[in-house]
């Protein structure tokens, strides 16, 4: 039998239409309990492997890059009891000018930074590659490319670190959440580490050809490896959220 729209669900009994085993996929947005079962999108419950149904969607909708009224197509089955409260509108929150682009270019919403972070990633994964490469076979090709791998890291860095604050800012409140505060600590560890490295090397562009007079240079280029990799997995973690099943 079908609920009755008035029904209301606490957020305990809402957690028990999560789509799995053939139950109902319901969510909840701004109070709103909706049936989604039907949607090719929520298959078992589950969105872009990403978002779980029996939830309340009240943040998740305001960090998504599609508008919540896409929810107003499927059944009202309810009332969530004291429901969260959806962050004020990135149109609300962002000078007249910048929403008007947005509007126009919906991909400024998520984007710029998906967008910009790989190229940072990138050369500190081939900067510590070269530096392996350079100390094993002594060509002096590596050691050139190590230096322009690391100017690209100092240069590119910030700009993934300034579209990361935005991103922040703007899709998620500022909240200060664990993944975020260990790529707030992290990332600039990273970018001091690669302009260290940079400016050491091109002080002492010869370097390579006696390594161990260099150690402290060594052991920062291949940091750069972990403390990126550290970053993405803290990155990945805020797009795809580990849940138990």
């Amino acid at each position: 039998m079908s609920q009755t729209p008035d029904k209301h669900f606490t957020p305990q009994e809402l957690a028990g239409y999560d789509g799995s085993d053939g139950k109902p996929a319901y969510v909840a947005y701004k109070g709103v309990v909706y049936d989604i079962s039907s949607s090719k999108r929520w298959k078992d419950g589950k969105h872009m492997n990403r978002h779980h149904a029996g939830m309340d969607m009240g943040l998740d909708l305001a960090q998504a890059p599609h508008s919540a009224e896409l929810l107003t197509r499927f059944p009202r089955v309810g009332i969530l009891e004291a429901p969260v409260l959806a962050p004020e509108p990135v149109a609300n929150r962002v000078p007249a000018w910048i929403s008007k682009y947005m509007t126009r270019f919906p991909m400024l919403k998520r984007h710029p930074h998906p967008m910009t972070v790989h190229f940072p990633i990138a050369f500190c994964v081939l900067a510590p590659l070269c530096l392996v490469l350079a100390l094993v076979t002594g060509w002096a090709g590596f050691d050139a490319a190590l230096l322009v791998l690391l100017g690209a890291a100092v240069v590119f860095t910030p700009v993934a670190i300034v579209t990361g604050l935005f991103t922040w800012w703007l899709n998620y409140a500022s909240a200060r959440i664990p993944p975020v505060i260990v790529k707030l600590i992290a990332t600039p560890i990273l970018f001091l580490a690669a302009l260290w490295a940079f400016v050491a090397h091109l002080k002492a562009p010869d370097m390579l050809a006696h390594p161990g007079s260099h150690p402290g240079f060594i052991i920062v280029v291949l940091a750069l490896f972990p403390l990126v990799s550290l970053i993405g997995w803290f990155g990945a973690a805020l797009t795809f959220p580990p849940h138990e099943d």
